[in-house]
């Protein structure tokens, strides 16, 4: 019985010892918890082949281009970054692009994702040529001045030629005369549509009976999106204005058409009337 109380004794004085040296102890500060960093997710090509990275909590440039397989320069150039650039959770990132006929990436470990540098992102697309259109005007130049005023008309029966200067197209097309149209206060012209840009070489030729009084051969640019208006000037000759006159009726509206039947028919009257006197002396 003594021993075992002495047992008990010992026991609660050691118990005692043992609070007291925790009370006396100084408090020991618990390790801060590491960084927890999120699961760095696996981005995949979109439609356009750009392989894209949202930043999440904890990331870094160094963190993100070394997961990706890319260096912080190169991370920085694909995404324009500067040097002092700061990324927050919510940033979008360009890592690479995949396609377009950029060589395939290679195998990589797994949670690490294919890249390529700038250098390996394709040309930006351009698109294809423009077309335009080239009207052509050749009109009846009355004071011969080289310049064309309201009153001059559209001369019909002009052969028009538009050849580009690489020699892939060419065309050909006749002038129409009229006057003006109320509308657009511009007389007929022979339009070219639908031409691809660049240099073309335009030609008109004089229908009978008219004198160029401006050049009849041209040089131009046409652009995309152009709706180009080129006059060409041309005056009645001396054998233009002849033949015209001779189809004008005479004063007292006599032309010379009429006078030529009337002398026709007044011959014949002569003749009919030397051939009765011939019938009467005979019988």
């Amino acid at each position: 019985m003594k021993t075992r109380n002495l047992t008990l004794i010992t026991l609660t004085g050691l118990l005692m010892f043992a609070l007291l040296a925790m009370t006396l102890l100084p408090a020991v500060a618990a390790p801060a918890p590491l960084l927890q960093l999120t699961n760095f997710p696996t981005p995949t090509p979109g439609s356009d082949g750009r392989i894209l990275y949202t930043v999440q909590a904890g990331d870094t440039l160094w963190r993100i281009a070394a997961v990706s397989g890319l260096t912080v320069d190169e991370l920085r150039l694909l995404n324009n970054l500067d040097p002092d650039a700061v990324i927050i959770p919510g940033d979008v990132l360009l890592l690479g692009i995949i396609g377009g006929g950029i060589t395939e990436a290679t195998a990589t470990p797994e949670g690490a994702i294919p890249t390529l540098s700038a250098a390996d992102l394709p040309p930006t697309p351009t698109s294809g040529p423009g077309t335009g259109s080239v009207c052509i005007l050749l009109y009846d130049d009355l004071n011969g001045d080289a310049l064309r005023q309201d009153e001059e008309v559209s001369i019909a029966g002009g052969a028009v030629s538009l050849s580009s200067a690489s020699g892939a197209y060419s065309s050909e097309g006749e002038t129409e005369a009229g006057p003006a149209d109320p509308a657009t206060e511009d007389p007929p012209r022979t339009c070219f549509i639908d031409l691809l840009e660049g240099n073309y070489n335009v030609t008109v030729a004089l229908p009978d009976g008219y004198n160029p009084t401006t050049n009849l051969t041209l040089e131009f640019s046409l652009r995309g999106g152009d709706e180009t208006f080129i006059d060409f000037g041309a005056q009645l000759s001396s054998a233009g204005i002849a033949q015209i006159e001779e189809t004008i009726p005479e004063e007292g509206g006599r032309s010379p058409v009429l006078g030529i039947v009337g002398g026709l028919l007044l011959l014949g009257g002569v003749g009919l009337a030397v051939a009765a006197g011939f019938m009467t002396r005979k019988g």
